[in-house]
């Protein structure tokens, strides 16, 4: 018997349709991360961490957070995500992916129905799949096509609550969702809207408060916060009304049966906050490198911006996307291809990202080595 085979015919298929992916280690200009702010190595994030070490705050939280695994830095950042997000509640999970899983599998209840963008992200998915509640999609920020799924799935006799979720800044586009018109259509469905923030958090809104921002304190409105990337540590924030919160913590089989965050992370995430609070600067830059980039790719032929700091350029043929990502990869810009099904079949990409990690000129020699390597850009 060869208890291998079944795995060893799936690779290789995956190798044939150029899709194997492989662990490989960080090296290279920072063109692929998720460190949009540079925070991750922020000397005050190093001392934060380092004073709660001293201060005796244990590195693991030893217990789900029903147990004894609840404490006190769990608690204070909590509160403190809830001010800061202009939210009633927060709850602190271990991971975006898990954030959005945990919120799809216990807030929607069985003959209510999601709503979910075609491009949402893979934890929305999983999510959704494993829920209780009915899940339909819609095409990609399309507010005419989630009124259109809504109104069938009314017709066809549905009853309960709808569920809207969407990204507020997609992970492999770079774009952005049409808060106002998913806003509208809530509002007149007397929906929920989740929304991810896993991009635009940090990013954009005053103080890095996220594309949600502008709608702070609605009832209607779930947000994910994801701490590992702007915010340069781990985990994820998810701010709702308290009532939803409780709910949360009554319900949510992920929160109940796991270990809780590490209550270092906790720390990490707070002093970000903080940073993001009290240290405009970051934002800034970033957004000024936003703007020389739309600039430089203005110029050029071949490369449509995308106007946010994701920046993906299309090459369609997997191999073609991985053998250009090499190659730029050989000449010291750290980029990545993306193949399906992280993306739709036949949209391999480079999925480039800007982050406080490079300056200009190192995206001017990022955007020339891609236009000689592809002959495009010009």
């Amino acid at each position: 018997m060869n208890l291998a085979a079944t795995y060893l015919e799936d690779l290789g298929a995956l190798e044939k349709d150029d899709r194997l992916r492989s662990l490989k280690p960080r090296a290279g200009i920072d063109f692929s991360s998720n460190d949009y702010l540079g925070l991750a190595n922020n000397p005050r994030m190093r001392r934060a961490i380092s004073a709660a070490v001293e201060a005796g705050t244990p590195i693991g939280a030893g217990g789900s957070r029903l147990l004894r695994g609840n404490c006190a830095e769990h608690e204070r950042l909590e509160a403190e995500a809830a001010s800061f997000f202009g939210a009633e509640g927060a709850i602190f999970f271990p991971s975006g992916y898990i954030a959005n899983f945990s919120v799809l599998t216990t807030l929607p209840q069985r003959g209510d129905l999601l709503v979910l963008d075609q491009l949402v992200h893979a934890s929305i998915h999983e999510g959704a799949r494993a829920g209780r509640a009915e899940f339909r999609f819609s095409a990609h920020n399309d507010a005419n096509s989630v009124e259109e799924v809504i109104r069938a799935w009314r017709s066809e006799g549905g009853t309960g609550r709808i569920w809207i979720v969407a990204e507020s800044l997609y992970s492999m586009d770079g774009d952005f969702a049409p808060l106002d018109a998913f806003f509208a259509i809530a509002d007149r469905h007397d929906a929920f809207l989740v929304i991810d923030e896993a991009h635009a958090t940090g990013v954009y809104g005053e103080q890095g408060r996220g594309l949600t921002a502008a709608y702070e304190g609605r009832e209607n409105l779930i947000a994910i916060h994801t701490c590992g990337k702007a915010l340069g540590a781990a985990g994820a924030l998810v701010t709702s009304t308290r009532i939803l919160r409780d709910f949360t913590v009554n319900r949510c089989r992920p929160f109940i049966f796991s270990t809780a965050p590490s209550p270092l992370m906790a720390v990490a995430v707070q002093e970000a906050l903080s940073i993001l609070r009290e240290e405009p600067q970051h934002q800034q830059h970033l957004a000024d490198l936003i703007g020389f980039a739309r600039r430089e790719i203005g110029a050029r032929q071949g490369w449509q911006f995308s106007g946010s700091q994701i920046l993906p350029f299309i090459v369609g043929d997997n191999a073609r996307a991985m053998t250009l990502a090499a190659a730029m990869q050989a000449r010291g810009f750290d980029i990545r291809g993306i193949r399906p099904p992280t993306v739709p079949a036949g949209t391999a990409r480079l999925r480039i990202s800007l982050t406080n990690n490079v300056g200009e000129r190192d995206l001017r020699a990022m955007l020339e080595a891609l236009s000689e390597e592809t002959g495009e850009l010009r």
